[in-house]
C-alpha cells in the first residue's frame, strides 16, 4: 500500500496530437478524482481483457444506444473483449430500431413536451424518436416472431439471437453472429416484451423466463476468473454480479461506470465494496467505480484501452 506523501501530484499538460490513452496515462500521474478513477479503470480494463483465464462480462444500462454508445458494444463484441452481454430490454430496443434502418435525432432538453406529444415524437432527454420508428419495430417484431414455430419454448438468450439473426447491424446483430450470449432478464420491461405479448395473443410459444439460468450457472462455475464491465447499474449490474453467488467464485476485475450516488441505497448507485461484503467480488479484486456520464467516460476508456491492445 502507498504510504501517505509517497507520491506527487503530476500537473497534467495536453500536447497537440496527444491520443487518448496518452491523454488518460497523464491523468493517472495527476490521479485526482474521477480522472485518476478513470485512469484506474482504464489499467483494470486492459488487465481484464488480456487474462487469458478470465470470463468477460458486460452490463448495459441506461439509455446508451439512443446517445450513440451501440457501436462501442458491438465493437467490444468484435473484437472478442465480451463473453457474456446483459443489457436492459430498452437498449436492445433501440439497437433493433437501428437496425432496421430507423434513426435517433439529435434534439434539446429544453422544448415543450406537449408540443412533442402532438408532433409524435419521444424524447429521451435531448434525443429525439418519432413515433413512426415504432410503427416500423412492431411490423418487424411481429414478422419475426413469427418464424418461431408454433407450440415451442424458447429462452430469453434464444429469441434475442433469432432476432439478431434477421438483422444486419447492432448488438443482437454482432452478438448473434459471434455466439456471444445477450441476457435480458427484465425483457417484458420493454417494448421487445409489449411486442411479444402483442404476438402470444393469437400465438402459443413460451419464452422460458427461467430457461437462461442453466448455460449462465454453467459458466459462472467453470469459469477460472471472471471479470466486469458494468455501464450503469439497474437489472444488468445486479444479474452480472448476483451470477457468482451461488459458485465458490467471485469476480476478480469490476469497473462500474455510474452517476448515482451511493448513500440512497439504490442498486444502481451501490459501492463494488460493498459488493465484497455479498462476496460477488473477491477480497483482493481490483475494482474501481467512475463517477460520471457514460456517455464521455465509456467512449474515453474503450479507446484508451483498444490503443494499449493495438500496441
Amino acid at each position: 500500500m502507498t504510504q501517505p506523501c509517497e507520491m506527487p501530484v503530476t500537473q497534467l499538460h495536453v500536447k497537440p496530437k496527444m491520443t487518448v490513452n496518452e491523454l488518460v496515462v497523464a491523468m493517472s500521474e495527476a490521479g485526482a478524482y474521477n480522472g485518476g478513477s478513470l485512469a484506474r479503470a482504464a489499467d483494470i480494463w486492459e488487465q481484464m481483457l488480456k487474462d487469458r483465464e478470465a470470463t468477460k462480462f458486460f452490463g448495459l444500462a441506461g439509455a446508451m444506444v439512443p446517445a450513440g454508445m451501440g457501436g462501442i458494444v458491438s465493437d467490444l463484441i468484435r473484437a472478442g473483449h465480451i463473453d457474456v452481454l446483459v443489457s436492459t430490454g430498452a437498449n436492445l430496443t433501440h439497437d433493433i430500431i437501428e437496425a432496421i434502418g430507423c434513426h435517433h435525432f439529435h434534439g434539446t432538453a429544453f422544448c415543450n413536451d406537449i408540443e412533442l406529444r402532438h408532433d409524435e415524437i419521444n424524447r429521451i432527454y435531448d434525443v429525439y424518436l418519432p413515433n413512426d420508428a415504432f410503427e416500423h419495430f412492431e411490423e418487424f417484431m411481429q414478422e419475426v416472431f413469427g418464424q418461431l414455430e408454433p407450440g415451442s419454448t424458447i429462452s430469453i438468450s434464444g429469441l434475442l439471437e433469432h432476432i439478431g439473426k434477421n438483422t444486419k447491424s447492432g448488438i443482437l446483430h454482432t452478438a448473434a453472429r459471434n455466439k456471444i450470449p445477450v441476457y435480458n432478464p427484465a425483457v417484458q420491461d420493454s417494448m421487445i416484451g409489449l411486442q411479444y405479448w402483442l404476438f402470444s395473443q393469437t400465438n402459443k410459444i413460451t419464452v422460458d423466463a427461467f430457461a437462461d439460468m442453466q448455460s449462465l450457472m454453467d459458466r459462472c462455475f467453470t469459469a477460472t476468473k471472471a471479470g466486469a464491465m458494468l455501464v450503469g447499474g439497474g437489472v444488468p449490474k445486479n444479474f452480472i454480479l448476483q451470477s457468482m453467488l451461488m459458485t465458490p467464485n467471485g469476480f476478480t476485475y469490476a469497473i462500474q461506470l455510474t452517476g448515482d450516488r451511493p448513500d440512497l441505497g439504490g442498486l444502481s448507485g451501490a459501492t463494488l465494496d460493498e459488493a465484497r461484503s455479498w462476496g460477488k467480488i473477491t477480497e483482493d479484486a481490483q475494482a474501481v467505480t467512475v463517477y460520471g456520464d457514460a456517455t464521455i467516460t465509456l467512449p474515453v476508456l474503450a479507446a484508451a484501452v483498444t490503443e494499449r491492445l493495438s500496441q
